[in-house]
């Protein structure tokens, strides 16, 4: 009997802390952790698609009718300004200059006669005024016949690399035919678009003058060694995408990049003054951002933000919260609407410190 008494005691002390246990544990898991928004000058980098061009770019063109002669250069060969390209035949342009010339030389003799007859009186002086004109007249015809002897020879108007040379040696061209084209690699343009928002504030946060620095990101993900800035902005958005071009210059030295080439710009920009809360702190529901805001009757309250910017482990807030409420950091999960909850008080600043790594 005593042994049986024994046993129910025994029992009843065991169930009375497995009781005491759980109400402990409800406690404790009871208890949530609720943070405020920060208010704080942060940054973050943007990314825009953009258009690598060479600071020149220009179409080689034949300027007179003929046969490549020769081809002096290779395609994505280095040439330097005033180097020859390619010439086209000359013998037919040559010829027309020594007739030309042989006119020159007919027209100067026209005029050394009329000179004489006029100093005798024998012609009038409006005969040597057309002598003269005549003389004036087969000099510009020389000029231009030497011209197009020039134009014969192709040059390189500056330092640059030959892309594609579209035609071969004998090839009969016309005036105008493209032959190749010649960029300027040592310098280059990349354009990329700001939609209207991001343009308004860019001007309102930047100096005068400013040239902001960026980074281009080439398309293998790694970065462009040289650092460039922002030189111009263009003059006119495009009503279709809302959106200005901007245009940033880079160094090129190692001729790493090529005209028609893509990439990233990424541009830094600085938030003064913004309102920051830990992205852990929100929820989703129908693509919309939610908090629960807790009231001080520490009663849980659902309210819609709007979210101006992701950064890595924080949300900055364009509306919908101010520093002084107070939201659930955890156990978002756990409640529901009008839940009265218990609460532990976390700093804004520990709440948005990023996780340290083990």
């Amino acid at each position: 009997m005593n042994k049986k008494l024994l046993a129910s005691g025994l029992f009843a002390i065991l169930c009375f802390t497995a009781c005491q246990s759980k109400k402990v544990e409800k406690e404790e898991e009871g208890k949530y952790s609720v943070t405020n928004p920060v208010v704080m000058d942060t940054s973050f980098t943007k990314e825009y698609v953009s258009e690598i061009q060479s600071l020149q770019n220009i179409e080689i063109r034949a300027k007179v009718k003929g046969f490549i002669e020769t081809i002096n250069v290779d395609e994505g060969q280095m040439v330097h300004a005033g180097q020859v390209i390619c010439t086209i035949r000359p013998r037919e342009y040559e010829a027309e200059l020594m007739k030309a010339k042989a006119s020159v030389n007919s027209a100067d003799i026209k005029v050394q006669n009329a000179k004489v007859l006029a100093d005798k009186g024998i012609i009038s002086p409006s005969e040597l005024a057309t002598a003269k004109a005549e003389l004036d007249e087969a000099k510009a015809e020389a000029a231009l016949a030497e011209l197009y002897v020039s134009y014969t020879t192709i040059k390189a108007p500056f330092d640059g690399f030959i892309d594609r040379l579209k035609l071969k040696v004998g090839s009969l061209i016309d005036e105008g035919t493209l032959l190749t084209t010649l960029s300027n690699n040592k310098e280059v343009y990349a354009y990329f678009n700001v939609s209207e928002a991001e343009y308004l504030d860019y001007k309102t946060k930047a100096k005068e003058n400013d040239r902001s620095a960026v980074t281009l990101l080439l398309a293998n993900n790694q970065p462009h060694k040289y650092k460039g800035v922002i030189e111009t902005i263009e003059g006119e958005f495009d009503n279709n995408t809302g959106s200005i071009p901007f245009r940033a210059k880079f160094p090129n030295p190692d001729y790493l990049l090529k005209h028609g080439e893509t990439g990233k710009v990424q541009l830094t920009v600085d938030l003064k003054g913004a309102l920051v809360i830990p992205q852990k702190a929100t929820y989703e529901l129908q693509d919309k951002v939610y908090v629960y805001v807790v009231d001080n009757n520490n009663v849980v309250k659902s309210r819609q933000i709007n979210i101006k910017q992701r950064l890595s482990n924080i949300y900055v807030i364009d509306a919908g919260l101010s520093p002084d409420d107070k939201i659930l950091l955890e156990g978002i999960q756990s409640v529901k609407e009008d839940d009265k909850i218990k609460s532990e008080f976390v700093p804004g600043l520990q709440a948005i410190a990023p996780p340290v790594k083990q």
